[in-house]
């Protein structure tokens, strides 16, 4: 299967990338960033392709001049320009770059710099007051502080920036004429550790950029593209697809945050959304309760067997005919990708029904990430798409149904885990990594994922439940917020194990649909929803055991269940007054 629909050019790195957009696109907008003035006003400020690589060239010179040629620096704080290019002087100027999660407690934090061995701290002012703490701790060894904005005793961006700029004029082009090794760890990045403790992956250029050729071959971005970062640039979907972006000329803006969604959209006019898969839910979930609002459900289900009747025809006329529902995202919303997460196909389907093009993929930290993703060509509802061009799937172990570990080969492979020799070795075996996930390539070579083999529940007769199959199914109800499923051992026979499930119930659907219900009265209402579930399974995956709360789950900023800490959770509470079997 010859997954590449077009022809673009191929790099080695990610300074490369930049030049040639730059050569390609240099009056288009970058980065809009906007700027809060007196009285609640605010001011666009437009960034090009040429300005952007001017910024990144006087930040990284103004880097050199600190003596931090060759080490290494961390980034911390919410997604923004000078996050940006704070990431990209490093990567253009062979400066090693260590993104770090903003929501990181102080004591994680702190290990996290000692761990990654960093020379230089580069954040948001939002965390003055961590930086403050660790500023007093000696064994960070931290020698540079340097504010993203403008804030009392640090160093900022923009004096950097003006540092930079009068160095360059004097014709010194160190950081310019730097060469980069595409080869050699670029980028160090903790992984959320939603299993164990979380580990330090060594990823190069060379694999991030091959990464995102094969984005870019397969998935269609124009230059005219406005894409709105959600996802967080700590995290290696988000600092990928930012790269992608700027490979494909597209203008990126910055959201105000979740609540501020729908109004971003409709304020940017954004055209391209990826995000993980609790976003997409949220979006999809805005745009069916719309259409309750106004009495329109029936009248859309006929809408869209109409549309899909004339699709066989080649007749398209979704985009007017769903204008409404397309103005609810802003009016020139076109493409959605899901990814970092387990998904509903069902909300796939409905996306692309109303003429948004949705697809998803997978991947790790450790593969730079994508590993498969679906296109314009090649989908399948339920699959997470084809392996990418350079990447190759292979997998092993099999059950009788040919589900075993998915395991993976290519250039966008991670270089190893920094400083753990034994946690490398478990993983990369013979050029292969072991990813931990459990799926199944079909005869038409789509990869479908069942589940991660950590959290594969294997009953007393050797038969296997996947959590992940059995929470998308549950979370299709509008009561529930969220689910957790997991194997519960039998008070009677330990080593029998029975499917459980912690349900999260939505409290304003709740609300709305049952008055102020107690939650004793609510759970024969949900238990029943379960038992539906139970319907449509083989026996031997039957939901056996429910917890309700209104807790949320433990999740890690991406938004994946933290599923050892939810179970530990579980395990410490006295549930026996609140379950059913």
């Amino acid at each position: 299967m010859k997954n590449q629909l077009r022809e673009v050019p191929k790099f080695e790195n990610i300074k490369e990338i930049i030049y040639n957009s730059v050569k390609l696109y240099p009056e288009n907008i970058a980065y809009t960033i906007k700027e809060k003035k007196e009285e609640d006003k605010v001011e666009y400020k437009n960034i090009t392709y040429t300005k952007l690589l001017e910024d990144i060239n006087a930040l990284g010179t103004a880097l050199y001049k600190k003596g931090l040629q060759g080490k290494r620096i961390a980034i911390i704080g919410k997604n923004q320009y000078h996050w940006a290019i704070s990431h990209l002087a490093c990567l253009l100027g062979g400066i090693v770059s260590v993104p770090l999660d903003k929501d990181l407690q102080i004591n994680e934090l702190e290990e996290s710099l000692i761990r990654s061995k960093v020379d230089g701290i580069i954040f948001d002012e939002k965390l003055a007051e961590k930086i403050n703490i660790i500023k007093e701790n000696e064994k960070t060894n931290l020698k540079e502080y340097i504010c993203m904005s403008n804030i009392e005793n640090y160093e900022n961006i923009e004096q950097l920036l003006k540092t930079g700029k009068e160095i360059l004029e004097t014709g010194n082009l160190d950081f310019i004429n730097h060469e980069v090794d595409s080869k050699g760890m670029s980028i160090l990045l903790f992984t959320s550790g939603t299993t164990s403790k979380s580990k330090a992956v060594m990823l190069s250029q060379y694999g991030i950029a091959t990464n995102v050729y094969d984005m870019q071959i397969v998935e269609t971005f124009y230059d005219t593209d406005v894409n709105i970062a959600f996802l967080p640039y700590h995290h290696i979907f988000g600092s990928t697809a930012m790269v992608v972006m700027l490979a494909c000329g597209v203008k990126t803006v910055f959201p105000d945050g979740l609540r501020y969604i729908k109004q971003n959209l409709l304020e940017y006019q954004v055209s391209v959304f990826v995000g993980v898969p609790l976003l997409v839910d949220k979006m999809y979930a805005n745009i069916e309760k719309e259409i309750e609002k106004q009495g329109k459900t029936k009248l859309i289900k006929v809408a869209v067997k109409i549309s899909n009747f004339l699709l066989k025809f080649h007749i398209d006329i979704r985009r007017k005919l769903f204008k409404q529902i397309i103005d609810g995202l802003g009016g020139k919303m076109r493409f959605v990708i899901a990814g970092g997460a387990p998904f509903d196909s069902k909300i796939e389907r409905k996306f692309n029904e109303f003429g948004i093009h949705m697809v998803q993929g997978y991947g790790l930290t450790e593969t730079s990430p994508v590993i498969a993703a679906e296109n314009d060509k090649y989908a399948k509802y339920g699959s997470v798409g084809i392996p990418m061009k350079h990447t190759e799937v292979k997998i092993v172990d099999k059950d009788e149904k040919g589900i075993g570990e998915i395991t993976v080969k290519g250039p966008n492979v991670m270089l190893g885990y920094y400083e753990n020799e034994e946690a490398t070795k478990e993983v990369l075996k013979d050029g292969w990594f072991h990813t931990g996930d459990l799926g199944y390539l079909d005869k038409d070579g789509f990869l479908f994922i069942t589940g991660r083999k950590k959290d594969m529940i294997v009953l007393k007769n050797g038969k296997k439940v996947f959590p992940e199959e059995l929470e998308t199914l549950i979370n299709r109800n509008e009561e529930i917020e969220e689910s957790f499923v997991y194997g519960m051992p039998d008070k009677e026979d330990k080593s029998k194990i029975k499917v459980a499930v912690e349900v999260v119930y939505n409290k304003e659907i709740v609300k709305e649909k049952y008055g102020d219900i107690s939650e004793e009265e609510l759970f024969p209402i949900i238990w029943n929803k379960i038992k539906e579930v139970n319907k449509t399974l083989p026996r031997y995956k039957f939901i056996m055991h429910m917890i309700l709360t209104d807790e949320p789950l433990i999740k890690t900023t991406t938004h994946k269940t933290k599923r050892s800490e939810e179970l530990k959770k579980l395990n410490d509470r006295d549930v026996s007054n609140r379950s059913k079997i």
